[in-house]
């Protein structure tokens, strides 16, 4: 059965009246990182936060790897979906006390723009960053849940099943249309 718990553990209205808390000196490689991820303007060392079978897993795709994480946000600039996007509120949040510590929770919006000299975005997009790490700080998984709501998995039934599947098809047809050319 569907759950409406998101990654926090939460329902939506209760992780984003999760306090804002200070950047840890350990998060601001990743903080970094994901900031040039989501404003369509990662560098090359941008994926190296990720270890070998991280996962990614979005409303749209689950990507796992780094350079099938890579090829998913590359995709949106190099195919011009979105060729820039702007941040305008990053929230580094407090969490809850069922969450793991190595567990990372960000509120963000992004706005992005299909004309690079628009003066307002097409979209603004707000999500919940549930980012896990392991002993060494690297990322291994990078979860995003649109307006802090959880996505449909396996573990909800047969269509959760199925939306499961497009998202792991959608995921290596944006691989294999990107590639795996540099940034």
């Amino acid at each position: 059965m569907y759950s409406s718990v998101n990654a926090t553990g939460l329902s939506p209205a209760e992780s984003k009246a999760l306090k804002e808390r200070p950047i840890q000196s350990h998060e601001q490689k990743i903080v970094r990182a994901l900031k040039e991820m989501y404003s369509c303007s990662p560098k090359e060392d941008t994926f190296q936060i990720y270890t070998p079978d991280a996962v990614f897993h979005d409303p749209v795709g689950i990507a796992e790897g780094p350079e099938s994480i890579r090829a998913q946000f590359v995709g949106l600039t190099k195919q011009k979906i979105f060729p820039r996007a702007d941040i305008p509120k990053f929230r580094l949040l407090e969490n809850p006390p069922n969450l793991a510590k190595n567990t990372i929770l960000i509120d963000q919006d992004v706005a992005y723009f299909r004309d690079t000299k628009a003066s307002s975005p097409t979209k603004i997009l707000n999500s919940l960053l549930a980012i896990k790490l392991n002993d060494s700080n690297l990322v291994t998984s990078h979860e995003e849940q649109w307006n802090h709501e959880k996505s449909s998995t396996g573990e909800d039934g047969f269509l959760g099943f199925l939306n499961e599947h497009r998202k792991r098809l959608t995921a290596k047809l944006t691989d294999a249309i990107v590639g795996k050319s540099k940034v």
